[in-house]
């Protein structure tokens, strides 16, 4: 097949737009070309255009030449709208694509105005090369395939898909955004084989790169130069560069954050099909599952109360009924089930996390003694919500949320009437385990804290998230009790906090007010687990000489 034939003609003639730097080879230089600010701020400088060194990493990793490999500043869409470019005539050509199939093909297809026919799969979303290309026309140019596929989340059968690649005769486009999840090698080791193909991959999903956008198309030398023909200048910034080339150095975490997900699809299916309402649950081989309902509509808004977000696909043909659901953590999936299985329990929506961003977790902690639940959001401040029975307690554990600068919602319920030992003790447990939990592989954050004086007395906390437990409680109270709590019980908290969330926690106070020094000594706890857990602007390195924490 000779490809250069299927480029649009204009394609073909037209000259790329080039830099001086095209030409020059190095890092070292004076660059007076670029009319750029010469002043050193790290960003002061055009990116490469052409991505060398993210396409040598991924040639390395992949195993294919550098020459086929199109870097995309947006994961697979800039790819996808890019060949629909180099190869269709607006009202002119066509395109095919699979149906229910990721939606981006229709929008880039009415983006350059370009007929696109949608073939259905089977029921069962089953492929059938012969029903798909019986639809193609002479001026069909393009044909996109999307495996798994999204929204049905099955493997299409790869020996259809090899007869639609052998049997077409244009470019074939293989999305592969979720390969990572199946038990199939996909067809980027067979690249060489077949000359129309194009195989799409991206860092959104299993590399968990979604928030910094980029993805690859993986082609014979001849498109992947027409893509860069026509792609815009420096379409993948400087910053964007230096995290993918880092992440792309944690392929070890990757393989093991992907092994947990396929373990947590399995759990996840296998409670799905004991869910009354759950009709079917179609079989996955990504990182989604797609169940069918009676009532979609109304199990969406019900898991919209519960403060869970999944997709409704409902509306879209040979999807009715259905409901896209992502595989979370295994306490997201585990609030998504209990969510399922009790859809007309009355929900208090006081219970949901504030903020539920990255780093958001809830713990729980049930024994004879006590019942303590919280939630726990390093990056979004908000009001506090705590109960724990006793006043100044919850007085001092708002301190910890108003200085540290995170939102805490925490109910303790306790055996207040033996001691306040238990409820103080667990408590403590309950929040370091929330604290390490929530920082989980602790790369980028400050890791060390220390603060500051309250009136006429001084506190001073030194801690350390490096994972060794170690606490000093350098504090003398004479007084038996503050408020309702107990002078020895403050040293106990702190103790078991350390324990629980493994650091080191060192704590001393002089004063006259013993209020006034463990006020103080809240206040700077608070302001040295804000220092620590601060994430440092695009350092996602361990904050280790040891390279391990």
């Amino acid at each position: 097949m000779d490809i250069t034939s299927l480029l649009r003609e204009n394609i073909r003639q037209m000259a790329p737009y080039s830099t001086a730097r095209d030409e020059y080879e190095g890092d070292l230089g004076i660059y007076l070309d670029a009319n750029e600010n010469p002043f050193d701020n790290g960003f002061n400088r055009y990116p490469d255009p052409h991505n060398k060194r993210i396409r040598a990493k991924v040639s390395a990793m992949r195993g294919i030449p550098a020459e086929q490999i199109f870097v995309g500043g947006n994961g697979s869409d800039e790819p996808i709208d890019l060949l629909f470019r180099v190869f269709c005539e607006p009202r002119q050509d066509e395109a095919l694509s699979i149906a229910p199939s990721y939606g981006m093909y229709r929008v880039a297809a009415a983006t350059n105005d370009i007929r696109l026919t949608e073939v259905p799969l089977d029921a069962d979303f089953r492929l059938s090369a012969d029903a798909l290309l019986a639809h193609a026309t002479p001026r069909t140019k393009l044909l996109f395939l999307c495996s798994p596929n999204n929204p049905s989340g099955n493997l299409l059968d790869p020996e259809e898909v090899e007869k639609t690649i052998r049997n077409f005769g244009g470019i074939v486009v293989l999305d592969e955004a979720y390969i990572d999840f199946a038990d199939h090698e996909g067809f980027l080791p067979h690249l060489s084989e077949f000359p129309n193909l194009v195989v799409l991959q991206t860092l959104s999903k299993a590399w968990g790169m979604a928030g910094i956008r980029i993805g690859f198309a993986f082609a014979g030398p001849e498109i992947v130069a027409a893509m860069e023909r026509i792609k815009y200048p420096y379409s993948v910034n400087v910053i964007t560069e230096r995290l993918v080339l880092r992440e792309l150095e944690r392929e070890a975490i990757r393989r093991e954050q992907i092994a947990t997900l396929i373990d947590q699809r399995r759990k996840l299916v296998a409670a799905l099909e004991q869910i009354p309402l759950i009709r079917r649950v179609f079989p996955s081989d990504a990182n989604f599952v797609l169940v069918k309902v009676d009532e979609p509509r109304k199990i969406y808004n019900h898991l919209i109360e519960r403060g869970i977000i999944v997709r409704d696909r409902s509306r879209i043909a040979g999807c009715e009924g259905c409901l896209r659901l992502t595989v979370g953590t295994p306490e997201e999936n585990a609030a998504l089930i209990d969510a399922l299985q009790n859809p007309d329990q009355p929900f208090d929506r006081s219970t949901l996390p504030v903020g539920g961003g990255e780093r958001c977790v809830t713990v729980t902690r049930k024994s004879r003694e006590t019942d303590i639940s919280v939630t726990l959001d390093l990056d979004n401040a908000a009001p506090s919500q705590i109960s724990t029975g006793l006043g100044f307690f919850d007085h001092m554990l708002d301190q910890i949320v108003h200085h540290g600068k995170f939102s805490l919602r925490l109910t303790a319920t306790g055996d207040l009437q033996v001691d306040e030992h238990h409820t103080i003790e667990d408590t403590a447990l309950v929040l370091g385990e929330a604290f390490r939990l929530a920082l989980g592989d602790k790369r980028g954050i400050g890791r060390y804290g220390f603060a500051l004086p309250m009136d006429e007395s001084r506190a001073l906390v030194l801690l350390d998230f490096g994972g060794r437990i170690a606490t000093r409680w350098d504090v003398e109270l004479k007084r038996e009790r503050i408020g309702d709590v107990p002078t020895e019980m403050f040293e106990h908290f702190f103790d078991s906090f350390a324990q629980a969330a493994r650091c080191n926690l060192h704590i001393a106070a002089r004063g006259r007010n013993e209020h006034h020094m463990i006020e103080g000594v809240f206040k700077a706890f608070a302001r040295a687990l804000r220092m620590a857990v601060e994430r440092q602007t695009l350092d996602f390195d361990l904050p280790s000489s040891k390279g391990l924490l």
